[in-house]
């Protein structure tokens, strides 16, 4: 916008300079032009005055003293064919001067001014005075040259002006542009300065009630979230009164476990309920430590159900823009939604790599019937469940920069899989969801 400002105002200026420049150019060489033809008109009038007063034999004298008092180039012609001073040819312009004409011709060397005599004693007389081109263009190059130098300095001191405004202009914007895009990323704290013309300055007031206020809902929405977690540790608490009761040990064991593992997931709500929003900014983990872990947890379920669970994890750490918690319960997510949704004793496969770029990919296909199309929306589900099991999976992905796609498994059943962003990115832009697969 800077640039297109600054333009704007070379063309509207170079056109003034133009309008302005070249008719003052003109003016001066015609100003040239009649300087030299007034001076040599009033040469040439001046010597025909002292003709007819002065002597015949001294004529030639009195125009020897002339053109030494003057540029040398002045000539008379008498009637009788006689040429003093300047050499010069006859001419039909002569003819017409020496019957009683006074004007100007063009001549190859110059123009000639001549005036007409009367009252010699030999007859009607022509004085001729000659203005070389030379003479019509003195000094009208170095006025053209003043002329042009003060039109760059006009126009150099319009660009300066107009940087300097277009500046005032634009680095308001450019602010904005800034700030919104720390909002974007997840900065609410960001704010812009209100600076520049009105409506900029009315625009960034905006802006900043905007991120104000999107910053109290979030805060709003976050303590709901953790009021409503709270409210789960009543029920927890007279579940574990109850497990406590039981007189299986082996049971009451388990169930205690079990209870143990709920309530720590409801904790962990609620401290990432009540967490600072730019607290997850350049979070990471090993995936491959997180993914293994996970799978193994799972597995003992697997186990009971008569499922195998197949794949391959790296043995290497592979960090991901993801912290340890999301991703677990990413892959939890995952592994559930393979549970619910497929017959017992159908196996799954679990599969991480690497990216070359940086990030992971995590796979996991199932034998079950497929995935429907509802299943990948928020609030959608094909089972009677919430339908947030994928949602979470996305969010988290897209938060790494990176995506999730949906397809089907070699055997027919699902396949999902899940694209984690590189540890070290530090403006992840998420891909859409998708119902294609990556490449293997």
């Amino acid at each position: 916008m800077r640039s297109r400002l600054v333009w704007l105002v070379a063309a509207t200026s170079s056109l003034l300079l133009v309008a302005f420049l070249v008719p003052l150019a003109l003016a001066v060489r015609n100003a040239a032009s009649t300087r030299a033809v007034n001076s040599a008109v009033m040469q040439a009038q001046a010597l025909a005055g002292l003709l007819p007063t002065a002597e015949p034999a001294r004529l030639e004298v009195l125009l020897s003293d002339a053109n030494g008092a003057t540029d040398g180039r002045l000539t008379l012609f008498l009637s009788d064919g006689t040429v003093l001073g300047y050499p010069a040819q006859h001419s039909a312009a002569v003819e017409a001067a020496l019957a009683g004409s006074s004007l100007t011709a063009r001549v190859p060397d110059g123009r000639e001014v001549l005036v007409s005599v009367a009252g010699l004693p030999s007859g009607p007389a022509a004085v001729r005075c000659l203005v070389p081109d030379a003479t019509w263009t003195s000094g009208v190059y170095r006025a053209w040259l003043l002329l042009c130098l003060l039109g760059l300095g006009l126009l150099a001191v319009s660009l300066l002006v107009a940087g300097r405004l277009a500046g005032t202009l634009t680095r308001p914007i450019s602010e904005l542009a800034d700030v919104s895009h720390r909002l974007a990323a997840g900065d609410l704290s960001a704010r812009a300065g209100e600076t520049g013309p009105a409506e900029v300055r009315q625009v960034s007031a905006g802006l900043n009630l905007l991120a104000s206020r999107i910053g109290e809902l979030l805060a709003d929405e976050r303590e709901a979230v953790a009021d409503l977690s709270h409210r789960l540790r009543t029920p927890l608490t007279a579940l574990r009164i109850d497990a406590e009761s039981l007189r299986d040990g082996r049971d009451r064991n388990q169930i205690m476990a079990d209870l143990d593992a709920v309530e720590r997931t409801v904790n962990e709500v609620i401290r990432a309920a009540r967490r600072p929003i730019r607290e997850g900014v350049g979070a990471s983990c090993d995936a491959a430590a997180v993914v293994a872990e996970r799978v193994t947890f799972w597995s003992a379920l697997a186990d009971e159900e008569n499922r195998i669970v197949g794949g391959h994890l790296p043995a290497g750490p592979l960090p991901v823009r993801v912290t340890a918690d999301d991703l677990g319960a990413c892959v939890d997510a995952l592994l559930d939604n393979v549970f619910a949704h497929t017959p017992e004793g159908r196996g799954f496969e679990v599969r991480l790599r690497a990216l070359p770029e940086g990030g992971a990919v995590l796979a996991i296909d199932d034998e079950g019937p497929g995935l429907a199309t509802s299943s990948w929306r928020r609030g959608g589900s094909g089972a009677g469940s919430t339908g947030l099991g994928l949602d979470i999976v996305r969010r988290t992905a897209e938060n790494s920069g990176g995506g999730v796609w949906f397809g089907t498994a070699p055997g027919g059943g699902a396949s999902i899989m899940v694209e984690f962003g590189p540890a070290s990115t530090q403006q992840p832009v998420a891909h859409p969801i998708g119902r294609r697969l990556l490449p293997r």
